[in-house]
């Protein structure tokens, strides 16, 4: 077993040197990813972070998406009081794909190690599975030329005919990702934003926030999924024949300095159990509209405003 941790969003968490010992205990390989640690000769970039989730089993089954390996509530005590809970939604891969989720594994342990792991790499996931699915899975990160996951998703909301519908916890578009989003609607694609009502992080929740009114201006459907839960799920369809999920957020942070990973999904029948799972956040949320929100106080409005001018230092 080989387990490879993120660093940032582990070290402060409760039971955290508890799990490095059970770990130990039952003889697991693990390594934190991009480690700040100078007394130990590490002196990574504070403000990079691998923020995959997958799973590799036997190199015949994966998992990826957007689920930590944790408690719904995080396991912290700011939400425990406030009673939050997060939503998440993974996918369970076999047949070719499982051996391109294993070869982002590899490369990240090896980034972390020095050690190539050769014999894990020979004949995974090679078998077919049943199942007309065509499906690639494209990391991304400041360690690739381009900003694959943006000219991904730029690409495929400039595609739609008829209906994009996006998840994601943390909206704070650049600019070429906004325009896509409000030009789709300009040309009478039905667009569909799903976001918390409730945030769990104070300014990129109001750096979200700021976008609101040009999104409903230009005709978005936004949909609040109701507090307590931070719906955490990454993923978004397009008409209804391809759908993308994976651990990348739509915001600067995960375009440029998070290590992500997305799958892009054609298939009919996957976007149809994809809608299923769209409306059951439809009926546990509410729309917002656009009298609803210019009443918003006009300290509320600042508060949005100033969160943006630094959302690209978050």
């Amino acid at each position: 077993m080989r387990v490879l941790l993120d660093h940032w969003a582990n070290r402060g968490k409760p039971f955290y040197k508890k799990t490095l010992h059970r770990l130990d205990a039952m003889g697991a390989q693990w390594h934190l990813m991009l480690p700040v640690q100078p007394l130990k000769g590490k002196y990574q970039r504070p403000d990079l972070r691998n923020h995959r989730k997958l799973l590799v089993v036997d190199g015949e089954v994966a998992y990826m998406g957007s689920q930590n390996v944790t408690d719904s509530t995080y396991n912290l005590r700011k939400n425990i009081r406030r009673g939050l809970h997060w939503v998440d939604l993974m996918v369970r891969l076999e047949g070719p794909v499982v051996a391109s989720v294993n070869a982002v594994f590899l490369s990240d342990w090896y980034s972390e190690t020095d050690e190539i792991l050769f014999g894990d790499a020979e004949g995974v996931g090679i078998g077919a599975a049943q199942g007309v699915l065509d499906c690639q899975i494209v990391p991304s990160g400041p360690g690739f030329e381009f900003e694959n996951n943006l000219r991904l998703f730029l690409g495929l909301l400039y595609s739609a005919q008829k209906r994009i519908v996006l998840i994601s916890p943390y909206f704070v578009p650049d600019e070429a990702l906004l325009l896509a989003v409000t030009t789709a609607c300009h040309r009478g694609v039905r667009v569909e934003l799903f976001v918390s009502e409730e945030g769990d992080q104070a300014m990129v929740y109001h750096a979200q926030r700021s976008y609101y009114e040009a999104l409903l201006r230009a005709g978005v459907h936004v949909w609040m999924y109701r507090k307590p839960y931070i719906l955490h799920t990454k993923a978004f369809t397009i008409d209804d024949e391809v759908a993308v999920i994976g651990s990348s957020n739509m915001d600067m942070r995960s375009f440029g300095l998070n290590m992500e990973i997305s799958m892009l999904v054609r298939g009919a029948s996957f976007v149809a159990q994809m809608r299923d799972v769209e409306e059951e956040y439809r009926d546990l949320s509410r729309e917002l509209t656009l009298d609803e929100w210019m009443r918003q106080p006009l300290r509320s409005t600042v508060l949005d405003n100033i969160a943006r001018l630094t959302s690209a230092l978050q």
